[in-house]
């Protein structure tokens, strides 16, 4: 096992809620983001601003911290929903989270908005939130990761608790037709937790979670792996790179739509920067080991 790599993130953010796009689509906001026909009209905005090929919901890191019971400042015109006060406030009460309620709520328009998309012909990709982004929002940073350095096992089972929970979520994500999973845990990355921690969060989270991910590609969904956690999973011996040739200067969206059905996770550049192309011809498969 050699060092964990870190991937630079350059992307054009194709979740970019921001006032140009916001103002065009005539919607109310902060209602728009919680309501399916807002989160449509929001998602084809943003879509048509950033070139992209792809509806992206949802428009932040908070759906599913606030369908566990986060506090969340619901955002406007010029950004979208983000945690407010932490709830869980001492090591109990992270061991006390409940299971997502995906009948109600923003995450249930979301989820419809989901599935109206698809309907109305559109190619859709959903954002999974890891668990240390999550809990974030439900909890002070410092407890949780103070907790995860002196606590170890316990961390991990509320890690793996919130694993269960996503799981559901990407279901019945799939369910309402998503093409694409995309999973990223932007404060569960190298350059929040550091080589030691990073490693843990792999063997005590990441081989868990990622299989049970995978079961869910198929002919019609296919999982993109963030890079930062592509880099991890292999550079600590727990997955493989596979490659497979893919048609010359297709764009990445292009290839992980083609790769449905011969591939479960890729794990190169992040859909979300527009206009990215596979790299010499060879689309990498990330292969859990």
């Amino acid at each position: 096992m050699g060092e964990i790599r870190d991937y630079k993130c350059t992307y054009t953010n194709s979740a970019g809620v921001r006032r140009e796009v916001t103002k065009k689509t005539g919607m109310r906001f902060p209602e728009a983001y919680y309501d399916r026909e807002g989160m449509k009209a929001l998602a084809k905005a943003v879509k048509e601003a950033d070139g992209a090929a792809f509806c992206l919901l949802p428009f932040c890191r908070t759906v599913e911290a606030e369908a566990l019971g986060a506090s969340i400042n619901p955002g406007d015109e010029n950004s979208g929903p983000r945690g407010g006060e932490p709830v869980l406030r001492t090591p109990e009460d992270l061991k006390q989270i409940g299971e997502l309620d995906l009948n109600r709520g923003r995450i249930h328009e979301t989820l419809e908005a989901c599935r109206e998309l698809k309907e109305e012909g559109e190619t859709v990709a959903l954002e999974l939130t890891g668990p240390f982004t999550a809990l974030s929002v439900l909890a002070d940073p410092k407890l949780l990761f103070k907790e995860y350095r002196k606590h170890r096992e316990e961390t991990a089972e509320v890690l793996r608790h919130y694993g269960e929970q996503s799981l559901r979520f990407a279901k019945a994500a799939k369910e309402c037709g998503a093409d694409i999973l995309i999973y990223s845990d932007s404060a569960g990355s190298l350059p929040i937790l550091g080589p030691r921690v990073m490693t843990k969060a792999v063997e005590d989270f990441y081989v868990w979670y990622l299989p049970r991910l995978a079961e869910l590609a198929d002919e019609r969904l296919i999982i993109s792996l963030c890079p930062k956690m592509a880099y991890a999973a292999v550079d600590t011996g727990h997955a493989r790179i596979a490659e497979h040739p893919a048609a010359p200067g297709i764009s990445y969206l292009e290839a992980l739509l083609a790769m449905r059905g011969r591939a479960k996770i890729g794990g190169q550049p992040c859909p979300k920067t527009v206009g990215s192309k596979v790299k010499d011809g060879i689309f990498r498969e990330l292969v859990l080991e």
